[in-house]
């Protein structure tokens, strides 16, 4: 299908942005899937505000959840890199990984120095 022309009293056409390497995109699709759930970013965000590990049974109780979809959140959050957890015997503790924090904040920052570039 061919498209029309551009009209020339239209608007300026959008800045280049050159595509995400695949490993990059991957990654930050994961992030962002993990945390686009309401109740997994409040999980996330319960996690992040501790100043040690939180025990996954102080989490089942922060949430109006049963203790399986807690565990199904929590195991998103670990498999996109946001979360870890240690066993104490037969607890789980969590943690923010520092190294999925990392990539999320590389992320925000990349999209905010895309808009700054397109803007300047």
């Amino acid at each position: 299908m061919r498209r029309p022309p551009r009209p020339t009293e239209c608007c300026t056409a959008p800045a280049p942005v050159d595509p995400l390497p695949p490993a990059t995109r991957e990654q930050w699709v994961a992030l962002f899937r993990a945390l686009g759930e309401p109740t997994r970013l409040e999980i996330f965000r319960l996690i992040a505000a501790q100043p040690a590990p939180i025990c996954v049974c102080d989490v089942v109780a922060r949430f109006p959840l049963q203790q399986p979809t807690i565990s199904h959140h929590l195991r998103v959050l670990r498999e996109a890199g946001l979360v870890t957890a240690t066993r104490r015997g037969p607890w789980a503790y969590y943690a923010p990984d520092p190294r999925g924090l990392e990539r999320l904040q590389a992320a925000v920052a990349s999209l905010a120095s895309e808009r700054l570039a397109a803007a300047g």
